[in-house]
């Protein structure tokens, strides 16, 4: 089964990462609950039905099944046990994070079209961004913002007003960033790393790793 990295943040924070290479006849052996299969049924895209699943394999090699995974009111994911869980899925990769904390995690193609749209999330990271490799660094930060963007419980930020990333180079594998809305205004640890020729990106809040 192709999980492809595992990165063990620390004793209660985990990230997994699944390359989708199988057939939707070769996913579809996990557990799936009535609900989930209904959702699938309704995915017009078999890209979307794979990430779906694979989700669920991934849960599956974390020591949970489809079962322990619900969706609050938000549509933000929990785990029954109390854990926080964050998920992603993009073209043939997903990933997830769970963990004793709030987390939040994105993994995204590096793609041309990134820079056709930067306008509606770049606000002042104009301000450290260089030409060389542009689309890494703006895929980057579209993925630092919305791990923030999951973390907030009820949504409704802005990606340009509320969700400020600090500077950073392609070379770091690390920056910060904070989430600012009415009473919240918090910091986060935003971590990055290149697989293949996507981007995985997480955030967790500073100074508070379960040990």
């Amino acid at each position: 089964m192709p999980l492809v990295k595992t990165i063990n943040i620390s004793k209660n924070t985990l990230v997994l990462v699944w390359k989708i290479s199988e057939s939707l006849q070769e996913l579809s052996t996990v557990f799936l609950n009535e609900e989930s299969l209904n959702r699938i049924q309704n995915m017009r895209s078999q890209l979307h039905q794979k990430g779906f699943i694979s989700v669920r394999h991934l849960l599956a090699k974390a020591g949970y099944s489809d079962a322990d995974l619900f969706y609050n009111q938000h549509g933000k994911p929990h785990l029954k046990d109390g854990k926080n869980i964050s998920i992603t899925h993009s073209f043939n990769f997903s990933s997830i994070i769970i963990s004793d904390i709030v987390v939040g995690i994105d993994i995204e193609k590096n793609r041309d079209k990134i820079t056709r749209i930067a306008h509606k999330f770049v606000d002042q990271e104009y301000k450290f961004l260089q030409e060389e490799r542009l689309i890494e660094q703006l895929t980057i930060l579209w993925g630092a913002k919305e791990s923030l963007y999951k973390i907030h419980p009820d949504g409704g930020l802005s990606f340009k007003e509320n969700l400020p990333i600090d500077s950073f180079t392609i070379n770091d594998s690390k920056t910060t960033g904070t989430i600012i809305k009415d009473s919240w205004h918090e910091k986060f640890d935003i971590f990055f790393e290149k697989i293949e020729d996507f981007t995985l990106v997480y955030a967790l809040p500073q100074n508070k790793l379960s040990e």
